[in-house]
């Protein structure tokens, strides 16, 4: 489609006058196919391919909104199996949202929605949708892993940029999460390095199954992969990082006919809530958060829900956890900080030693005293 036609989107509601009316309100932006019930809006989604979003009501004859989504996600044609749906109703209840969400509507609205907010959830839909695409051709294009055929390190960093960019200027939230696969080295030196290979590609294709298609994977590090999740704020992310720690846990993985049991630590960081960072400093700062927690046990999520700006300042724990690991050099830039931050610590135990040894050396003088008198 050229870059000067309107974005064309479908309205699915068997109610006339409802159709019209948010027809009117978006005519000036976008180009509208109208569809009375589900049945005939998935016919129309299987010969228009123009097609860049769908709105549907829940209630309708023939086939209701649930079922068109449940179709549009079900559907082995990537363009419709892909594009982003909302489902429109006069229904405000939670148990509607989140069946609607749970089938795989991308946003949920009511009838009541104003119209500068409705034509801005459109404008972003369909401009993630473009974005999407873009990300696909580009992904078709890079250079992929040869162990794992994932994407590598930098086209994650241009994706996370490209993510950052639009939500900073849109607003919203950007997850950021670095997964690192928990006693790899252990595993590696037990077993040799073609199970290294093995577990990573494996690994890769437990995390490929688990991530939104709006989201970006890649390896990030030997043993590492890294996700970006647009659209999600902290909580959300922490509970989709929970939910791909527990399907590495769960996965059936074996190796030379014995079962292996693998776990992964994962460190997230968000935008905007660990600062307006560029993406590198925020993938470091998952990074560290993982080897932190890796260093400490490992198998969890590490990465508050409810950091600030302030979270993205290293902790002691982090700290020692990177020294524990070896990578001294992720401490050093801080160093001085370090010191600044600890000194009162370290004066009170510099004057407790003092203190301590003053005891000990009238305790001795006392010992010398006594042997002296008798």
């Amino acid at each position: 489609m050229s870059d000067n036609l309107l974005p064309r989107i479908m309205i699915v509601d068997d109610s006339r006058i409802v159709r019209a009316t948010i027809i009117k309100r978006i005519r000036d932006r976008f180009e509208v196919r109208e569809e009375s019930d589900g049945e005939d809006g998935w016919e129309a989604l299987l010969v228009d391919p123009s097609i860049q979003l769908v709105i549907t009501d829940h209630s309708m004859p023939r086939l209701d909104g649930y079922g068109l989504i449940e179709r549009i996600r079900a559907s082995k044609v990537a363009r419709i199996r892909d594009l982003p749906v909302i489902m429109i109703s006069g229904d405000e209840g939670e148990q509607a949202r989140k069946r609607a969400k749970d089938l795989g509507a991308t946003d949920f609205i009511t009838k009541g929605t104003g119209t500068a907010e409705l034509l801005a959830r459109l404008d972003t839909l369909v401009q993630l949708g473009r974005s999407q695409d873009a990300l696909e051709e580009a992904q078709a294009g890079a250079a992929l892993d040869i162990v794992t055929g994932l994407p590598q390190r930098l086209f994650l960093l241009r994706q996370a940029e490209q993510s950052l960019s639009y939500f900073r200027r849109h607003g919203g939230h950007v997850g950021i999460l670095v997964i690192g696969l928990d006693r790899f080295d252990e595993l590696v030196a037990a077993e040799g390095e073609q199970l290294g290979d093995a577990l990573l590609a494996r690994f890769a294709q437990v995390l490929a199954g688990a991530v939104r298609k709006e989201d970006s994977l890649a390896r990030w590090d030997t043993n590492q992969f890294a996700v970006i999740t647009p659209g999600i704020d902290p909580a959300q992310t922490h509970e989709f990082a929970e939910r791909m720690r527990m399907a590495v846990a769960v996965a059936s993985i074996h190796y030379r006919g014995h079962a292996l049991h693998l776990t992964v630590t994962i460190g997230m960081a968000s935008s905007p809530e660990d600062g307006e960072l560029d993406a590198e400093r925020l993938l470091a700062i998952a990074e560290r958060r993982m080897t932190a927690a890796k260093a400490a046990g490992g198998n969890c999520v590490a990465g508050s829900v409810a950091r600030t700006e302030s979270g993205s300042v290293m902790s002691v724990e982090e700290a020692l956890g990177f020294i524990a690991a070896g990578r001294e050099a992720m401490v050093r830039p801080g160093a001085r900080e370090f010191a600044s931050r600890l000194m009162p610590l370290l004066r009170l135990i510099g004057s407790e030693l003092a203190a301590q040894s003053a005891i000990a050396e009238i305790e001795r003088q006392l010992a010398r005293d006594d042997m002296e008198q008798s």
